[in-house]
């Protein structure tokens, strides 16, 4: 499912809600069965949710929603879901290290 939002730094519920096209209730709801997702909330108990936030509400949406996943399914997933993250993360950054020596190499 593709989120169609605008460029910035935090979203309200309501913007979240719109754009998955679910109540905001559900938002709450996932928040407390998610350690995961953790808006920022203001002083006012206002939540103001992060890119980062989003990018875990689309991946439980597309598992719950679109696959039909159970919760407990769900957790697991997102639980399996860092560790890949960081390990493509590692990759990317050995192999961007290993291109900058290479052109090093061949100018000495």
């Amino acid at each position: 499912m593709h989120v169609d939002l605008p460029e910035k730094r935090y979203y309200s519920i309501g913007e979240v809600a719109k754009a998955f096209q679910v109540k905001p209730s559900l938002l709450r709801f996932w928040e407390k069965e998610f350690e995961q997702i953790k808006p920022k909330k203001k002083q006012s108990g206002t939540r103001k949710y992060t890119q980062e936030n989003i990018k875990t509400i689309q991946y439980i949406h597309h598992l719950v929603k679109e696959k039909g996943m159970t919760l407990e399914g769900t957790k697991k997933q997102l639980l399996l879901k860092p560790k890949d993250d960081k390990k493509e993360s590692i990759l990317s950054k050995l192999e961007s290290i290993k291109d900058s020596l290479e052109k090093l190499k061949i100018k000495l």
